[in-house]
């Protein structure tokens, strides 16, 4: 049992031994390892030490070159410098020369012009004396002083003057008058016959034709809900009467009266007709004449080839289409008084685009979305000058009627073209009642003139004959009186075109052979 004991034992004390060993030698091996491993690491650090010490030496090369550039660069620069300040010196020194030189010639032409100057002043002291003995001489002779002598030339001049001046003015008016009537007729004849025009006359009712009376029934509805869902929703009068296959649409909105025209047609093309759907088709026909209004301002002016308008007046543009003036459709009034300006304007001289701008927003104060007390022409001002249109046409807009005073030379134009456009024959309706007050108006004014016999108005009121006593108006008179008939009648009366004033005055002898 002890052997056994000790042989375990033994075991035990060499295997604890050979343990020993292995780590001794385990750690011997570290060491050598780690002793190769400094020794390399040191070989490394040698070899960057020698490269860093190869790029600092290039380096400092480097920056040594390129510091002994700039200093030649500097040098050269310098040396140019002073290249330069030695040419300006001697520049400078040459001038100052030249400037002594030239001071001195000064010197030696001031002594002769002081001498010339004394010279001359004795002169003009002779010459004085000697005017003074000639007055006093014709004086003498003359019986005058020399006051009254220029007072009496001074009249005779101004006889004289007054005389020929009389007689200028009267072979310049003369002139004058033959030569502008007769260019203002070319013009005015060329402006119309270069536009061709449509004369159309409105009417503030539209005729909605059906295929058949049973559709009326169906458009007065229950108890007339229809009828009256269509009125209330359009803002116009649906008069159905025994007119047949025919329904009369009453307004005097032209607009208005377009959309309830689509939407009755849309409503009877589809069959259903009732409050609800009237009002739904109402919503979108006028969505549809919205987008047409808009869409036919952008077609004019292009066609007119005007650009930059503002989207506010294009729309205005397009919603003159809808409009009238005395039946006159106030779109193609103002195109046709476009195109009549550029042409009038082109032929003046002037700019025809700004012309004819101007001429196609002359009206626009008759179709804004408010309608404030103003006169239309100043309205129209107010708005171009709201949307940013120049001066000039923002003049000729609000003084074609004459409300404010034209300060362009567009103005005129505008104002002649718009009368041009609306006194053509058949352009506008007037109503009886007023082209007969308008022609009675007429005589009544010429009669109120002593001496005036009698008066007619012919020619639709565009001549006024005016006959006078002979014993009464001699001829001078007569032609005064012509003049201010005139002159009261575009003061006082409202009138297309323009009157010509004939005064008559005739003397008659009767005798009777008996």
């Amino acid at each position: 049992m002890v052997n056994i004991i000790y042989l375990i034992l033994a075991v035990i004390i060499a295997l604890a031994i050979g343990v020993v060993a292995t780590v001794f030698v385990q750690q011997k091996m570290a060491r050598s390892r780690a002793r190769v491993i400094v020794d390399e690491a040191e070989r490394e650090a040698e070899v960057i030490k020698k490269n860093r010490l190869l790029e600092a030496r290039e380096e400092e090369i480097r920056i040594k070159a390129e510091a002994e550039k700039a200093a030649n660069s500097r040098m050269s620069k310098v040396q140019s410098a002073e290249a330069k300040l030695k040419q300006r010196e001697s520049q400078l020194n040459q001038q100052q020369s030249e400037n002594q030189r030239q001071r001195n010639e000064i010197e030696v032409l001031r002594g002769n012009v002081e001498a010339q100057a004394a010279v001359v002043e004795s002169k003009r002291e002779e010459l004085d004396a000697m005017k003074r003995r000639a007055q006093e001489e014709l004086e003498h002779i003359s019986g005058l002083s020399s006051e009254e002598a220029k007072e009496k030339l001074v009249e005779s001049l101004k006889d004289e003057a007054k005389t020929a001046a009389a007689a200028y003015i009267n072979d310049i008016m003369d002139e004058a008058k033959m030569t502008a009537n007769k260019e203002a007729k070319r013009i005015v004849v060329q402006s119309i016959q270069r536009v061709a025009t449509e004369t159309a006359i409105e009417n503030s009712v539209t005729v909605f034709h059906i295929d058949s009376d049973e559709i009326k029934g169906r458009i007065i509805g229950r108890e007339g809900r229809n009828i009256r869902a269509l009125e209330a929703a359009t803002g116009i009068e649906i008069i159905v009467d025994d007119t047949p296959e025919a329904i009369v649409l009453s307004g005097f909105d032209p607009v208005r009266r377009e959309i309830a025209r689509l939407a009755l047609h849309q409503l009877v093309a589809d069959g259903r007709i009732h409050p609800a759907r009237i009002e739904e088709v109402v919503a979108k026909v006028r969505k549809q004449i919205e987008e047409e209004i808009i869409e036919t301002g952008k077609r004019t002016a292009i066609d007119l080839g005007i650009h930059g308008l503002h989207p506010d007046l294009i729309r205005l543009v397009g919603k003159m289409k809808y409009r009238s003036s005395y039946g006159q459709n106030l779109l193609q009034h103002s195109r046709e008084t476009a195109n009549l300006c550029a042409v009038m304007a082109s032929e003046l001289g002037l700019n025809p685009k700004k012309a004819r701008r101007a001429g196609l927003l002359h009206d626009i104060g008759k179709v804004p979305d408010e309608e404030p007390e103003l006169p239309h022409a100043l309205l129209g001002m107010k708005l171009a000058e709201k949307y940013k249109e120049k001066p000039e046409i923002c003049n000729a807009i609000g003084a074609h009627h004459d409300e404010i005073e034209q300060t362009s030379l567009i103005a005129p134009i505008v104002q002649v073209c718009d009368a041009i456009s609306g006194a053509r024959p058949g352009a506008r309706r007037e109503i009886v009642e007023a082209y007969i007050k308008r022609l009675k108006d007429l005589e009544q004014l010429a009669l109120s003139y002593p001496g005036v016999v009698k008066t007619y108005a012919i020619q639709a009121g565009r001549e006024l004959r005016v006959i006078v006593g002979a014993d009464k108006i001699d001829d001078v008179e007569t032609e005064k009186l012509s003049g201010e008939i005139a002159r009261r009648i575009q003061d006082e009366m409202t009138y297309p075109g323009q009157v010509k004033i004939t005064v008559i005055r005739e003397t008659r002898s009767v005798s009777f052979a008996k």
